[in-house]
């Protein structure tokens, strides 16, 4: 009998302690909040990054081939950047094979007087194949040269399976990236002010200067939406790459990006996993 009593006092005291473990984790729990479920995606290959450490938060398929699409231009704009951006405020050349390019364009002319800078900052508004070309053949003298300054400086923020053989986007076999490069990439450029202020754009009036400026409108719903903090950056589509966005936003001194490439619920998923990431940085 005395056994008996004995044993169901040790287990009522592992009972009791275990009541008290449980507890404390529930306390702790609610003390310091549970870690946030990361959303889910229809997308085929995706990547949240923190554009301050570079660490990879989310990653589906990161390095996975892809059609990358008009998120091409981001490289394009970079590229433009790193070879020409204190020279930017010179006249661009026009040439008859920019501006036969499909679309989507810009509507530059040949004779357009409108400087480099004026088309470039067009591009990414309005995600211009035409403008593309003029960036590419002004500051490298023609689109094969462009191509290759451009797997250069991609190399250089980070790309390591990525091949860009036009600044455009338009599918072509041998063009591909991947959505941690594109992720990479978008950091390594919002590190400067020149990028931000070309990614950040909803309107922007066409500065020509032979015939009357154009306002145009960004093609980037997610700038459009105002989400709070968003800062950019490209959008994409072709029959091949299917939908593209990449996204970021600050919030805090916090800077989040968001790469979705073949997603048709971009606009809702860039704003799930970008509220993601900033829950994860205890930012909101």
């Amino acid at each position: 009998m005395r056994d008996l009593i004995m044993h169901r006092h040790l287990v009522w005291q592992r009972f009791i302690l275990a009541l008290a473990f449980i507890g404390a984790m529930i306390l702790g729990t609610v003390a310091h909040g549970a870690a946030p479920t990361p959303p889910s995606t229809i997308g085929e290959a995706v990547v949240l990054i923190d554009a301050d450490t570079k660490e990879i938060l989310f990653a589906k398929n990161p390095d996975k081939w892809m059609h990358p699409a008009s998120t091409t231009k981001m490289v394009t704009l970079l590229t433009a950047l790193e070879l020409k951006g204190t020279q930017l405020d010179e006249l661009a050349t026009i040439s008859p094979y920019a501006t036969s390019m499909e679309e989507s364009n810009l509507g530059i002319q040949v004779g357009d007087q409108i400087t480099l800078e004026g088309v470039l900052e067009g591009m990414m508004v309005a995600s211009g194949n035409d403008a593309a070309v003029v960036i590419a053949e002004n500051v490298s003298g023609s689109v094969a040269n462009f191509s290759k300054d451009m797997n250069r400086v991609a190399a250089k923020a980070g790309a390591k399976n990525s091949v860009f053989l036009n600044p455009h986007g338009l599918t072509q076999m041998g063009h591909h990236s991947t959505a941690r490069d594109l992720a990479l990439i978008a950091a390594y450029g919002m590190k400067y002010q020149m990028f931000r202020d070309k990614v950040a754009n909803d309107y922007y009036k066409v500065p020509y200067q032979n015939r009357k400026p154009e306002t145009i409108r960004t093609t980037n719903h997610f700038i459009r939406n105002k989400y709070p903090g968003a800062n950019g950056l490209k959008t994409g589509f072709t029959n091949a790459a299917g939908e593209c966005l990449i996204a970021s936003a600050t919030r805090k001194g916090h800077t989040m990006i968001i790469v979705m490439l073949n997603d048709d619920n971009r606009w809702e998923e860039a704003v799930q996993f970008l509220d993601y990431g900033f829950k994860l940085r205890g930012v909101i």
